[in-house]
Protein backbone atom coordinates (compact mmCIF):
# COMPACT_ATOMS: atom_id res chain seq x y z
CA UNK A 1 0.00 0.00 0.00
CA UNK A 2 1.35 3.42 -0.95
CA UNK A 3 1.50 5.94 1.84
CA UNK A 4 -0.42 9.13 1.06
CA UNK A 5 1.90 12.13 0.74
CA UNK A 6 1.40 14.87 3.28
CA UNK A 7 2.26 17.72 0.91
CA UNK A 8 1.10 17.51 -2.71
CA UNK A 9 1.89 20.34 -5.13
CA UNK A 10 0.32 20.52 -8.58
CA UNK A 11 2.54 22.31 -11.02
CA UNK A 12 2.43 22.88 -14.72
CA UNK A 13 5.52 22.85 -16.86
CA UNK A 14 6.67 26.42 -16.24
CA UNK A 15 6.93 25.84 -12.48
CA UNK A 16 9.84 23.41 -12.21
CA UNK A 17 12.05 26.16 -10.80
CA UNK A 18 9.84 26.59 -7.72
CA UNK A 19 11.48 25.43 -4.51
CA UNK A 20 9.98 22.30 -2.95
CA UNK A 21 10.28 21.03 0.57
CA UNK A 22 11.64 17.56 1.33
CA UNK A 23 8.92 14.95 1.06
CA UNK A 24 6.76 17.02 -1.30
CA UNK A 25 5.21 15.20 -4.22
CA UNK A 26 4.89 16.82 -7.66
CA UNK A 27 1.73 16.01 -9.57
CA UNK A 28 2.18 17.32 -13.09
CA UNK A 29 -0.84 18.56 -14.95
CA UNK A 30 -1.35 20.69 -18.00
CA UNK A 31 -2.22 24.33 -17.37
CA UNK A 32 -5.75 25.34 -18.29
CA UNK A 33 -6.10 28.22 -20.71
CA UNK A 34 -9.63 29.65 -20.98
CA UNK A 35 -10.52 32.17 -23.70
CA UNK A 36 -13.80 34.04 -23.29
CA UNK A 37 -15.40 35.15 -26.55
CA UNK A 38 -15.08 33.88 -30.10
CA UNK A 39 -14.76 37.26 -31.75
CA UNK A 40 -11.81 38.29 -33.90
CA UNK A 41 -9.32 38.37 -31.02
CA UNK A 42 -10.52 35.20 -29.32
CA UNK A 43 -10.42 33.07 -32.47
CA UNK A 44 -6.96 34.27 -33.45
CA UNK A 45 -5.72 33.56 -29.92
CA UNK A 46 -6.87 29.92 -29.79
CA UNK A 47 -5.83 29.20 -33.37
CA UNK A 48 -2.33 30.58 -32.95
CA UNK A 49 -1.86 29.15 -29.45
CA UNK A 50 -2.82 25.64 -30.58
CA UNK A 51 0.08 25.84 -33.05
CA UNK A 52 2.60 27.29 -30.60
CA UNK A 53 2.16 24.75 -27.78
CA UNK A 54 1.93 20.99 -27.99
CA UNK A 55 -1.02 18.80 -27.04
CA UNK A 56 0.72 17.87 -23.80
CA UNK A 57 1.58 21.48 -22.93
CA UNK A 58 -1.85 22.94 -22.23
CA UNK A 59 -5.61 22.45 -22.25
CA UNK A 60 -7.29 25.19 -24.31
CA UNK A 61 -10.97 26.04 -23.82
CA UNK A 62 -12.96 28.58 -25.82
CA UNK A 63 -16.26 29.87 -24.41
CA UNK A 64 -18.85 31.66 -26.52
CA UNK A 65 -22.55 32.41 -26.18
CA UNK A 66 -23.37 31.20 -29.70
CA UNK A 67 -22.00 28.27 -31.67
CA UNK A 68 -21.09 30.70 -34.47
CA UNK A 69 -18.79 33.65 -35.03
CA UNK A 70 -20.25 36.66 -36.83
CA UNK A 71 -18.40 39.27 -38.82
CA UNK A 72 -19.09 42.41 -36.82
CA UNK A 73 -17.81 44.52 -39.69
CA UNK A 74 -20.58 43.19 -41.93
CA UNK A 75 -23.54 43.76 -39.60
CA UNK A 76 -24.41 47.10 -41.19
CA UNK A 77 -25.15 45.24 -44.42
CA UNK A 78 -27.34 42.64 -42.73
CA UNK A 79 -29.15 45.41 -40.82
CA UNK A 80 -29.97 47.31 -44.01
CA UNK A 81 -30.99 44.14 -45.83
CA UNK A 82 -28.32 44.27 -48.53
CA UNK A 83 -26.66 41.06 -47.26
CA UNK A 84 -28.36 38.01 -45.78
CA UNK A 85 -27.49 37.59 -42.11
CA UNK A 86 -26.35 33.99 -42.64
CA UNK A 87 -23.61 35.29 -44.93
CA UNK A 88 -22.20 37.16 -41.94
CA UNK A 89 -21.60 34.12 -39.76
CA UNK A 90 -19.93 30.72 -39.70
CA UNK A 91 -19.70 27.85 -37.26
CA UNK A 92 -16.90 28.15 -34.70
CA UNK A 93 -15.99 24.47 -34.93
CA UNK A 94 -15.26 24.98 -38.64
CA UNK A 95 -12.27 27.18 -37.87
CA UNK A 96 -10.79 26.04 -34.57
CA UNK A 97 -8.42 23.14 -33.96
CA UNK A 98 -9.93 19.84 -32.83
CA UNK A 99 -7.78 20.08 -29.70
CA UNK A 100 -9.59 23.25 -28.59
CA UNK A 101 -12.45 22.45 -26.22
CA UNK A 102 -15.43 24.57 -27.25
CA UNK A 103 -18.05 25.43 -24.62
CA UNK A 104 -21.26 27.12 -25.76
CA UNK A 105 -22.43 29.11 -22.77
CA UNK A 106 -22.85 32.66 -21.50
CA UNK A 107 -20.31 34.20 -19.14
CA UNK A 108 -22.03 35.76 -16.12
CA UNK A 109 -19.04 36.52 -13.88
CA UNK A 110 -15.26 36.43 -13.64
CA UNK A 111 -13.70 35.77 -10.22
CA UNK A 112 -9.98 36.55 -10.58
CA UNK A 113 -9.13 35.85 -6.97
CA UNK A 114 -10.60 32.36 -7.23
CA UNK A 115 -9.42 31.87 -10.85
CA UNK A 116 -12.96 30.87 -11.74
CA UNK A 117 -15.41 31.72 -14.53
CA UNK A 118 -19.12 31.56 -13.75
CA UNK A 119 -21.33 30.50 -16.67
CA UNK A 120 -25.08 30.20 -16.93
CA UNK A 121 -24.75 26.42 -16.94
CA UNK A 122 -21.77 25.88 -14.68
CA UNK A 123 -18.25 27.01 -13.80
CA UNK A 124 -14.73 26.75 -15.21
CA UNK A 125 -11.41 27.20 -13.45
CA UNK A 126 -8.29 28.43 -15.19
CA UNK A 127 -4.57 28.93 -14.89
CA UNK A 128 -4.52 31.55 -17.65
CA UNK A 129 -7.48 33.59 -18.80
CA UNK A 130 -8.04 35.62 -21.97
CA UNK A 131 -10.98 38.04 -21.87
CA UNK A 132 -12.23 38.84 -25.37
CA UNK A 133 -15.93 39.38 -24.70
CA UNK A 134 -16.51 42.23 -27.13
CA UNK A 135 -18.48 45.40 -26.68
CA UNK A 136 -21.92 46.56 -25.61
CA UNK A 137 -23.87 49.65 -26.74
CA UNK A 138 -23.11 52.88 -24.89
CA UNK A 139 -26.21 55.03 -24.56
CA UNK A 140 -24.56 57.82 -22.50
CA UNK A 141 -27.66 57.90 -20.31
CA UNK A 142 -29.93 59.20 -23.09
CA UNK A 143 -33.50 58.52 -22.02
CA UNK A 144 -35.48 56.05 -24.12
CA UNK A 145 -32.64 54.68 -26.28
CA UNK A 146 -32.72 51.22 -24.73
CA UNK A 147 -36.48 51.02 -25.05
CA UNK A 148 -37.13 52.51 -28.49
CA UNK A 149 -33.95 52.50 -30.58
CA UNK A 150 -32.56 49.62 -32.63
CA UNK A 151 -28.90 48.66 -32.49
CA UNK A 152 -26.38 47.13 -34.89
CA UNK A 153 -24.83 44.83 -32.32
CA UNK A 154 -25.23 41.18 -33.32
CA UNK A 155 -26.90 38.86 -35.83
CA UNK A 156 -30.31 38.88 -34.16
CA UNK A 157 -30.31 42.66 -33.74
CA UNK A 158 -29.41 43.07 -37.42
CA UNK A 159 -32.18 40.72 -38.48
CA UNK A 160 -34.70 42.53 -36.25
CA UNK A 161 -33.77 45.93 -37.69
CA UNK A 162 -33.96 44.73 -41.29
CA UNK A 163 -37.39 43.18 -40.73
CA UNK A 164 -38.64 46.25 -38.88
CA UNK A 165 -37.68 48.60 -41.72
CA UNK A 166 -39.37 46.38 -44.27
CA UNK A 167 -42.46 46.15 -42.07
CA UNK A 168 -42.70 49.96 -41.99
CA UNK A 169 -42.79 50.07 -45.80
CA UNK A 170 -45.34 47.23 -46.01
CA UNK A 171 -47.55 48.79 -43.32
CA UNK A 172 -47.47 52.20 -44.96
CA UNK A 173 -49.11 50.82 -48.09
CA UNK A 174 -51.88 49.07 -46.15
CA UNK A 175 -52.87 52.08 -44.01
CA UNK A 176 -56.05 53.89 -44.95
CA UNK A 177 -54.58 57.11 -43.56
CA UNK A 178 -50.94 57.41 -44.61
CA UNK A 179 -48.42 58.39 -41.93
CA UNK A 180 -45.34 59.67 -43.72
CA UNK A 181 -43.36 59.67 -40.44
CA UNK A 182 -43.42 55.88 -40.67
CA UNK A 183 -41.01 56.17 -43.60
CA UNK A 184 -38.52 58.37 -41.69
CA UNK A 185 -35.38 56.58 -40.52
CA UNK A 186 -33.12 58.32 -38.01
CA UNK A 187 -29.55 57.12 -37.51
CA UNK A 188 -27.86 58.34 -34.35
CA UNK A 189 -24.14 58.65 -34.99
CA UNK A 190 -22.00 59.51 -38.01
CA UNK A 191 -19.02 57.46 -36.94
CA UNK A 192 -17.73 54.38 -38.74
CA UNK A 193 -20.77 52.16 -38.11
CA UNK A 194 -23.30 54.90 -38.74
CA UNK A 195 -21.77 55.96 -42.05
CA UNK A 196 -21.46 52.38 -43.31
CA UNK A 197 -25.07 51.65 -42.39
CA UNK A 198 -26.22 54.83 -44.15
CA UNK A 199 -24.36 53.73 -47.28
CA UNK A 200 -26.17 50.39 -47.35
CA UNK A 201 -29.51 51.91 -46.38
CA UNK A 202 -29.35 54.48 -49.18
CA UNK A 203 -28.94 51.56 -51.61
CA UNK A 204 -31.70 49.50 -50.03
CA UNK A 205 -34.43 52.16 -49.80
CA UNK A 206 -34.94 52.64 -53.58
CA UNK A 207 -35.47 48.88 -53.91
CA UNK A 208 -38.01 48.88 -51.07
CA UNK A 209 -39.82 51.80 -52.70
CA UNK A 210 -40.11 49.87 -55.97
CA UNK A 211 -41.19 46.71 -54.18
CA UNK A 212 -43.94 48.43 -52.19
CA UNK A 213 -44.85 51.04 -54.81
CA UNK A 214 -43.88 54.01 -52.67
CA UNK A 215 -42.76 57.43 -53.89
CA UNK A 216 -39.06 57.71 -52.85
CA UNK A 217 -39.63 61.39 -52.01
CA UNK A 218 -41.74 60.32 -49.04
CA UNK A 219 -38.78 58.54 -47.42
CA UNK A 220 -36.42 60.50 -45.18
CA UNK A 221 -33.06 59.26 -43.90
CA UNK A 222 -31.64 61.55 -41.22
CA UNK A 223 -28.25 61.22 -39.53
CA UNK A 224 -27.75 63.00 -36.22
CA UNK A 225 -24.20 63.47 -34.91
CA UNK A 226 -23.22 65.37 -31.76
CA UNK A 227 -19.58 65.82 -32.83
CA UNK A 228 -18.60 68.74 -35.09
CA UNK A 229 -17.85 66.38 -37.99
CA UNK A 230 -18.81 63.04 -39.43
CA UNK A 231 -16.25 60.19 -39.33
CA UNK A 232 -14.12 61.64 -36.51
CA UNK A 233 -10.46 60.86 -37.05
CA UNK A 234 -10.75 60.53 -40.83
CA UNK A 235 -9.01 62.88 -43.24
CA UNK A 236 -11.26 65.94 -43.80
CA UNK A 237 -11.12 65.45 -47.58
CA UNK A 238 -12.42 61.88 -47.19
CA UNK A 239 -15.12 63.03 -44.79
CA UNK A 240 -16.31 65.62 -47.31
CA UNK A 241 -16.41 62.97 -50.05
CA UNK A 242 -18.42 60.58 -47.86
CA UNK A 243 -20.96 63.19 -46.73
CA UNK A 244 -21.45 64.56 -50.24
CA UNK A 245 -21.87 61.04 -51.64
CA UNK A 246 -24.55 60.17 -49.08
CA UNK A 247 -26.32 63.52 -49.44
CA UNK A 248 -26.64 62.92 -53.17
CA UNK A 249 -28.42 59.68 -52.26
CA UNK A 250 -30.88 61.57 -50.08
CA UNK A 251 -29.33 61.38 -46.60
CA UNK A 252 -29.86 64.46 -44.42
CA UNK A 253 -27.10 65.29 -41.93
CA UNK A 254 -27.55 67.16 -38.66
CA UNK A 255 -23.96 67.64 -37.48
CA UNK A 256 -23.17 69.17 -34.09
CA UNK A 257 -26.61 68.10 -32.94
CA UNK A 258 -27.18 65.96 -29.87
CA UNK A 259 -29.97 63.46 -29.29
CA UNK A 260 -31.55 64.35 -25.95
CA UNK A 261 -34.31 61.76 -25.83
CA UNK A 262 -35.70 58.85 -27.81
CA UNK A 263 -39.44 58.26 -27.70
CA UNK A 264 -41.93 55.85 -29.20
CA UNK A 265 -42.59 58.45 -31.91
CA UNK A 266 -39.01 59.50 -32.72
CA UNK A 267 -36.31 61.63 -31.10
CA UNK A 268 -35.74 65.02 -29.50
CA UNK A 269 -32.53 66.78 -30.53
CA UNK A 270 -30.74 69.94 -29.48
CA UNK A 271 -28.31 72.23 -31.29
CA UNK A 272 -27.06 75.21 -29.32
CA UNK A 273 -30.20 76.27 -27.45
CA UNK A 274 -32.66 75.05 -30.07
CA UNK A 275 -34.70 71.93 -29.33
CA UNK A 276 -36.45 69.98 -32.09
CA UNK A 277 -38.63 66.90 -32.23
CA UNK A 278 -38.14 64.57 -35.20
CA UNK A 279 -40.87 62.01 -35.67
CA UNK A 280 -39.69 58.71 -37.12
CA UNK A 281 -40.86 55.15 -37.56
CA UNK A 282 -37.32 53.83 -37.06
CA UNK A 283 -34.49 55.05 -34.82
CA UNK A 284 -31.10 53.34 -35.07
CA UNK A 285 -28.42 53.95 -32.45
CA UNK A 286 -24.88 53.66 -33.83
CA UNK A 287 -23.07 56.28 -31.80
CA UNK A 288 -21.01 54.45 -29.24
CA UNK A 289 -19.87 51.23 -27.62
CA UNK A 290 -18.33 50.29 -24.30
CA UNK A 291 -16.56 47.24 -22.98
CA UNK A 292 -18.44 44.27 -21.57
CA UNK A 293 -20.14 44.80 -18.20
CA UNK A 294 -18.73 41.47 -16.94
CA UNK A 295 -15.29 43.10 -16.96
CA UNK A 296 -16.51 45.94 -14.74
CA UNK A 297 -18.19 43.59 -12.29
CA UNK A 298 -15.03 41.45 -12.05
CA UNK A 299 -13.25 44.31 -10.31
CA UNK A 300 -10.63 45.11 -12.95
CA UNK A 301 -9.69 48.77 -13.06
CA UNK A 302 -11.58 50.01 -16.09
CA UNK A 303 -13.12 52.90 -17.98
CA UNK A 304 -16.59 52.12 -19.34
CA UNK A 305 -15.80 48.41 -19.34
CA UNK A 306 -12.40 48.80 -21.02
CA UNK A 307 -9.19 47.94 -19.18
CA UNK A 308 -5.99 49.89 -19.82
CA UNK A 309 -3.78 46.83 -20.24
CA UNK A 310 -0.03 46.55 -19.75
CA UNK A 311 2.19 46.47 -22.87
CA UNK A 312 2.04 42.65 -22.86
CA UNK A 313 -1.80 42.79 -22.74
CA UNK A 314 -2.19 41.73 -19.11
CA UNK A 315 -4.74 43.26 -16.78
CA UNK A 316 -2.85 45.52 -14.33
CA UNK A 317 -2.06 43.64 -11.13
CA UNK A 318 -2.67 40.23 -12.71
CA UNK A 319 -0.05 37.85 -14.13
CA UNK A 320 -2.57 35.36 -15.48
CA UNK A 321 -5.33 37.47 -17.10
CA UNK A 322 -5.01 38.87 -20.61
CA UNK A 323 -7.61 41.31 -21.94
CA UNK A 324 -7.90 41.94 -25.68
CA UNK A 325 -10.32 43.32 -28.24
CA UNK A 326 -13.08 45.75 -27.33
CA UNK A 327 -12.57 45.16 -23.59
CA UNK A 328 -8.99 46.45 -23.73
CA UNK A 329 -7.77 50.02 -23.93
CA UNK A 330 -4.44 50.89 -25.55
CA UNK A 331 -3.19 54.45 -25.99
CA UNK A 332 -1.91 55.60 -29.36
CA UNK A 333 1.16 57.50 -28.18
CA UNK A 334 1.34 59.57 -31.38
CA UNK A 335 -1.96 61.33 -30.69
CA UNK A 336 -2.32 60.48 -26.98
CA UNK A 337 -5.75 58.94 -27.53
CA UNK A 338 -7.00 55.35 -27.27
CA UNK A 339 -7.00 53.24 -30.40
CA UNK A 340 -10.57 52.65 -31.60
CA UNK A 341 -11.92 49.15 -30.93
CA UNK A 342 -11.51 47.62 -34.39
CA UNK A 343 -11.30 44.10 -35.77
CA UNK A 344 -7.82 44.89 -37.13
CA UNK A 345 -6.43 45.67 -33.67
CA UNK A 346 -8.27 42.76 -32.01
CA UNK A 347 -6.71 40.28 -34.44
CA UNK A 348 -3.24 41.72 -33.92
CA UNK A 349 -3.76 41.51 -30.17
CA UNK A 350 -4.75 37.85 -30.59
CA UNK A 351 -1.41 37.15 -32.26
CA UNK A 352 0.57 38.81 -29.45
CA UNK A 353 -1.57 37.23 -26.74
CA UNK A 354 -1.00 33.73 -28.12
CA UNK A 355 2.79 34.27 -28.21
CA UNK A 356 2.83 35.55 -24.63
CA UNK A 357 0.70 32.66 -23.40
CA UNK A 358 3.13 30.23 -25.02
CA UNK A 359 6.02 31.91 -23.17
CA UNK A 360 4.24 31.53 -19.83
CA UNK A 361 3.19 27.94 -20.48
CA UNK A 362 6.63 26.77 -21.59
CA UNK A 363 8.54 28.94 -19.14
CA UNK A 364 10.87 29.96 -21.94
CA UNK A 365 11.65 33.28 -23.58
CA UNK A 366 10.26 36.72 -22.86
CA UNK A 367 6.82 38.14 -23.45
CA UNK A 368 6.55 40.80 -26.13
CA UNK A 369 4.83 44.14 -25.95
CA UNK A 370 1.90 44.82 -28.24
CA UNK A 371 2.36 47.37 -30.98
CA UNK A 372 -0.53 48.22 -33.24
CA UNK A 373 0.27 48.10 -36.95
CA UNK A 374 -2.48 50.08 -38.65
CA UNK A 375 -2.22 49.19 -42.30
CA UNK A 376 -5.27 51.23 -43.25
CA UNK A 377 -8.88 52.04 -42.51
CA UNK A 378 -11.67 51.97 -45.10
CA UNK A 379 -15.33 52.87 -44.58
CA UNK A 380 -17.86 51.49 -47.04
CA UNK A 381 -20.44 53.81 -48.58
CA UNK A 382 -22.45 51.02 -50.19
CA UNK A 383 -21.85 48.24 -52.66
CA UNK A 384 -19.37 50.00 -54.96
CA UNK A 385 -18.12 53.07 -53.10
CA UNK A 386 -15.96 53.74 -50.06
CA UNK A 387 -13.39 56.08 -48.52
CA UNK A 388 -10.23 55.29 -46.64
CA UNK A 389 -6.50 55.41 -46.17
CA UNK A 390 -4.37 52.36 -46.99
CA UNK A 391 -0.59 52.37 -46.42
CA UNK A 392 -0.78 56.13 -46.13
CA UNK A 393 -2.57 56.64 -49.43
CA UNK A 394 -6.06 58.13 -49.62
CA UNK A 395 -8.59 56.17 -51.66
CA UNK A 396 -12.17 56.91 -52.71
CA UNK A 397 -14.79 55.34 -54.97
CA UNK A 398 -14.39 51.91 -56.57
CA UNK A 399 -10.71 51.63 -55.65
CA UNK A 400 -11.53 52.08 -51.98
CA UNK A 401 -14.45 49.65 -52.31
CA UNK A 402 -12.13 47.04 -53.85
CA UNK A 403 -9.69 47.48 -50.95
CA UNK A 404 -12.51 47.18 -48.40
CA UNK A 405 -13.46 43.80 -49.82
CA UNK A 406 -9.83 42.71 -49.79
CA UNK A 407 -9.59 43.66 -46.12
CA UNK A 408 -12.72 41.64 -45.35
CA UNK A 409 -11.37 38.63 -47.25
CA UNK A 410 -8.03 38.88 -45.47
CA UNK A 411 -9.79 38.70 -42.08
CA UNK A 412 -11.59 35.55 -43.22
CA UNK A 413 -8.29 34.06 -44.38
CA UNK A 414 -6.52 34.78 -41.09
CA UNK A 415 -9.20 32.97 -39.09
CA UNK A 416 -10.40 30.21 -41.41
CA UNK A 417 -7.88 29.92 -44.21
CA UNK A 418 -8.55 29.84 -47.97
CA UNK A 419 -11.57 27.54 -47.55
CA UNK A 420 -13.44 30.16 -45.51
CA UNK A 421 -12.56 32.87 -48.04
CA UNK A 422 -14.06 30.77 -50.83
CA UNK A 423 -17.15 30.05 -48.73
CA UNK A 424 -17.89 33.50 -47.30
CA UNK A 425 -15.60 35.92 -49.13
CA UNK A 426 -16.57 38.95 -51.17
CA UNK A 427 -15.60 38.76 -54.81
CA UNK A 428 -17.94 41.24 -56.54
CA UNK A 429 -15.79 44.31 -56.87
CA UNK A 430 -17.41 46.59 -59.45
Amino acid sequence: MVKRAENIHRYHFSSFTDKLSKGDVIVLRKPKVVVLGAGYGGLITVNRLSKLVGVNDADITLVNKNDYHYETTWLHEASAGTLHHDKCRYQIKEVISSRVNFVQDTVTAIKPEEKTIVLEKGELDYDYLVVSLGSQPETFGIQGLKEYAFGITNINAARQLREHIELQFATYQTEEVKHDDRLTIVVGGAGFTGIEFLGELSNRVPKLCREYDIDPKKVRIICVEAAPTALPGFDPELVEYAVNHLERKGVEFKIGTAIKECTEDGIVVAKDDHMEEIKAGTVVWAAGVRGNSVVEEAGFENMRGRVKVTPDLLAPGHKDVFIIGDCSLIINEEINRPYPPTAQIAMQQGETCAKNLAVLIKGQGEMEGFKADIKGTVASLGEDDAVGTVFGKKLVGTKASFMKKMIDNRALYMVGGPGMVMKKGKFKFF
